[in-house]
């Protein structure tokens, strides 16, 4: 059965939305940014880049209708350009520790030179907006990749092999390495440089990172993009904000769940994984921050 949501829009491309009573609020912090509060945990969204996808929305995506395709147009109008151009953002999130220090999940498309530069808008601005943020790098505890696809792990470590985030742990499901097989460039450029400096931190299934699981941050397998992708959940005060990562890449994937992409490694795993994040939503006042739609943060 395909769901049927609405969803409220919060983010600075869209206009801020501050809802009601029950759910959290977003505001602007700076130019490609907005900000999401969830009790003591606050989630700056930083956008790195933006700009047309290499093929059009429907060679991209299979199984919508022209219903979904409209439904997708008025959650996010600015995906959508002419000839069936594909506009998306490449976003990460920086969450600010209240005992002290950051969380960044994901790293963004990395500098002109990065393993994206082929297909992506290189280079982004990850480190800027961390600056501007007011984020000093060697004051992120903890950087979370939700998967190692290269725009999303691109500022993770220099060109030179050195760690961006020199006091951070990162955090990777095992599951997500060991299907990488042989794949030289993502070892060379992100996997190798974090077992020599010892900041490689492997993890299996739902693990708390910060704070306690009831009132924390937490990563939670969500595979089907990647074998072992996670997305993030920040819990606080009865709120949570789930940090999708590439559950979905499109609004069209939030009009019919199972609309495919056609760069997922497990199309029907990826549904099935879509779906159920969704319907957790649905579940307690949820907010969804999006690493590609070009709006960061909707209410679910």
């Amino acid at each position: 059965m395909t769901s049927r949501r609405s969803f409220l829009i919060g983010g600075v491309a869209a206009g801020l939305t501050v809802a009601g009573a029950g759910t959290a609020a977003a505001t602007t912090t700076f130019a490609g940014s907005a900000a999401m509060q969830a009790g003591p945990w606050r989630i700056t969204a930083l956008l790195d880049a933006s700009g047309p996808f290499f093929l059009p929305a429907g060679a991209a995506f299979s199984g919508a209708t022209d219903d979904d395709w409209a439904r997708a147009a008025r959650i996010d109008p600015e995906a959508f350009g002419p000839d069936d151009t594909w506009n998306l953002a490449f976003r990460c999130f920086a969450i600010h520790l209240p005992r002290g220090g950051y969380a960044l999940v994901d790293a963004g498309i990395g500098p002109a030179d990065s393993p994206a530069s082929s297909w992506a808008p290189v280079p982004g601005h990850l480190l800027e907006r961390l600056a501007q943020a007011g984020i000093d790098r060697r004051d992120v505890r903890l950087v979370v990749l939700t998967h190692l696809h290269e725009d999303h792990f691109g500022w993770s470590v220099s060109p030179g092999g050195v760690p961006n985030f020199p006091n951070a742990r990162y955090v990777i499901q095992r599951t997500e390495i060991d299907a990488l097989g042989g794949d030289s460039v993502v070892h060379t450029a992100v996997i190798d440089p974090l077992l020599a400096t010892g900041q490689l931190n492997t993890v299996d299934g739902r693990v708390c990172v910060a704070g306690h699981r009831g009132d924390g941050v937490s990563v939670l397998p969500t595979p089907g993009h990647t074998p072992g992708h996670q997305s993030v959940v920040v819990r606080g005060h009865g709120r949570q904000v789930v940090i999708t990562g590439d559950v979905l890449v499109h609004a069209v994937q939030l009009a019919d769940p199972g609309v495919a992409y056609r760069f997922e490694a497990d199309q029907d795993t990826a549904r099935r994984t879509r779906r159920a994040m969704l319907d957790e939503a649905g579940c307690r006042p949820t907010w969804l921050a999006t690493a590609h739609l070009n709006t960061p943060f909707l209410r679910a």
